[in-house]
């Protein structure tokens, strides 16, 4: 007899939360909106792409014939130098204060036809590089109190070109979700001892790995235990460092290896370019090395909006409305799944 079908809440630590695992609420019927495969061949170089090389841009600036990555200040920046600084004061409790900050745009590979699952983990070692890069250089700016490195991937999270690229923001804030895993791994070091991540990737390693799907000297990736998204995937260095910048070379190898194994397996599931939303979760600007002692543990999500190939994981009313996440899967049974994919891209076979 198959086993029943999860059902149960899991405490997610990082964000001090409960989410409800129904896995039984899967294959429930199902009459509402489904999401169509994407376009399965793209150029290599499309004359009408504002990030291709030697293209021109929206803003009017040429791109270099840039042969690696390429990175540029947005042509529509949510934050920007050129804020307004002249605001109207509301009244209270309201505040306000200039969108300064800096906004980035980062090509991945000059390749239009390309994502970060087609790509060598060499050449996605070059972003890993850009990362780090810009993590330090944008971090240490005056005003700046947090850098967010991201992707948006795939047309069902609303990416208006195709070309394989990523922002990063350098913000006067700090970004929420950072800002609770912040806290969350604080009280628990000054609790325990240990480090908050360090448990969690102690207990993904326990009884097997059942939910690892990626593991090396440096670096591990996993379906959470708490996964709020079907595919869910953490990736995550096994040493504790606050920032991206941190990682040494070795590290760093590693990390881009482990981006390759997962994102391969993502499109290998159902053969197709997979969809997705990564975000690098990295301390606040102002805090130093893990040898320092600080509690912040550096990782990347991936966040699919996917829950079956053509059907998303929408955000009602228990999600927008309560705060907390219900999943309608089981993340053993994803990352069963993801785990049993080749690692070999099913393009090149």
């Amino acid at each position: 007899m198959p086993a029943a079908p999860i059902w149960e809440q899991r405490w997610h630590p990082l964000r001090e939360e409960w989410v409800v695992v129904a896995a039984h609420r899967q294959n429930r019927p199902w009459t509402g909106g489904t999401v169509a495969a994407p376009a399965v061949t793209r150029p290599a170089y499309d004359p009408e792409c504002y990030l291709c090389p030697g293209n021109a841009r929206v803003g009017g600036a040429r791109n270099p014939r840039y042969d690696t990555t390429f990175v540029f200040d947005n042509d529509h920046p949510c934050v920007g130098p050129a804020a307004p600084r002249e605001l109207t004061t509301p009244p209270a409790p309201y505040r306000v204060a200039p969108a300064a900050g800096h906004a980035r745009v980062v090509c991945f590979s000059p390749r239009h036809d390309l994502t970060l699952a087609e790509m060598s983990p060499a050449a996605i070692g070059g972003v890993v590089d850009v990362w780090r890069r810009e993590t330090r250089d944008l971090g240490a700016r005056p005003g700046v109190e947090h850098v967010l490195c991201f992707e948006n991937k795939g047309d069902v999270v609303g990416v208006s070109n195709p070309h394989p690229h990523g922002q990063i923001y350098a913000t006067g804030f700090v970004w929420k979700a950072m800002e609770i895993e912040l806290a969350a791994s604080a009280r628990h070091r000054a609790e325990t001892g240990r480090g908050l991540m360090d448990d969690v990737i102690r207990a993904e390693q326990h009884g097997g790995g059942a939910r690892v799907i990626h593991e090396d000297e440096h670096v591990i990736a996993f379906v959470p235990y708490f996964a709020r998204y079907a595919y869910e995937v953490y990736v995550v260095p096994k040493r504790r460092v606050p920032h991206v910048f941190a990682l040494d070379d070795g590290e760093a190898g590693a990390l881009a290896r482990a981006l390759s194994a997962v994102t391969i397996r993502f499109d290998n599931l159902w053969r197709t370019s997979f969809p997705y939303v990564m975000v690098l979760h990295q301390a606040p600007s102002q805090v130093g090395n893990a040898g320092d002692g600080d509690a912040f543990h550096f990782f990347i999500a991936f966040h699919p909006p996917l829950r079956q190939q053509f059907l998303l994981k929408y955000l009602a009313g228990p999600e927008i409305g309560g705060g907390n996440f219900l999943s309608d899967t089981s993340p053993e049974a994803s990352a069963a799944e993801l785990k049993a994919l080749p690692a070999v891209h099913h393009a090149a076979r």
